[in-house]
């Protein structure tokens, strides 16, 4: 649909946004390492060792001991730092380096980390919802990216932000028609296209989570919609 490249959106409140890197560095020492840079069998064992299966969250199955690595109420969480292959990391980790250090500005470094797990355990529960006693794991950190792109859309609407539109024309628009745009390829693909590759419900979650919790993470005194820009 489209690449972000850039947004012309300064920091205000932090000097750097080091949640946001961070998040960032640990999904790429997990892929990298964990995951050994996306090799079948290594990507197979951490999606069901760490990923979230609905099945096993809600208790109807149980995994082998030798998958057992983590709590199974946990993985509402650790899902959130897999992902199936390169190109899955990137594109959301590129969405977390446009788009999140705003939104951690806007809350403050700890507000922040704890909105992104937030959002992640909202999309993994909408998917454990949606797809309910599926034994198919969640893997991606599409569901917490979501609600940083929900947040950002509330706080910076009008800011303009460099894409890539169908992956070859550079673009400069704002974030209302760009972002609100890709949330309703997100609602219409939940609502309408059937199961496949991509979690929808995991986005919708993800999305829902970010538009409540910004109203009440963020800073006082910071305002939405870009009101007094």
């Amino acid at each position: 649909m489209f690449i972000p490249l850039y947004d012309h959106n300064g920091l205000v409140h932090v000097m750097r946004p080091v949640v946001t890197w961070g998040l960032i560095a640990a999904n790429a020492i997990v892929f990298f390492f964990v995951q050994q840079s996306g090799l079948s069998e290594a990507v197979n064992v951490s999606s069901y060792s760490f990923g979230l299966i609905p099945s096993v969250f809600f208790d109807i199955k149980d995994l082998t001991p030798e998958l057992q690595m983590v709590p199974e109420g946990a993985t509402i969480v650790t899902y959130a730092f897999l992902h199936a292959d390169f190109m899955h990391l990137a594109g959301n980790m590129l969405f977390l380096w446009v788009f999140g250090d705003n939104v951690e500005d806007a809350m403050g470094h700890v507000r922040f980390l704890i909105f992104y797990l937030a959002c992640a355990a909202a999309g993994g529960l909408a998917y454990s919802i949606a797809d309910y006693g599926s034994d198919v794991p969640l893997v991606g950190a599409s569901g917490a990216v979501s609600g940083v792109v929900a947040a950002y859309l509330m706080l910076h609407p009008k800011v303009k932000i460099w894409v890539l539109a169908l992956g070859r024309l550079p673009l400069r628009l704002s974030a209302q028609w760009v972002l609100g745009a890709w949330v309703l390829y997100q609602v219409f693909n939940a609502l309408f296209t059937e199961a496949g590759n991509v979690a929808w419900s995991a986005h919708i979650g993800g999305l829902l989570a970010g538009a409540i919790l910004v109203l009440i993470m963020r800073r006082r005194g910071v305002p939405l919609f870009d009101r007094g820009l």
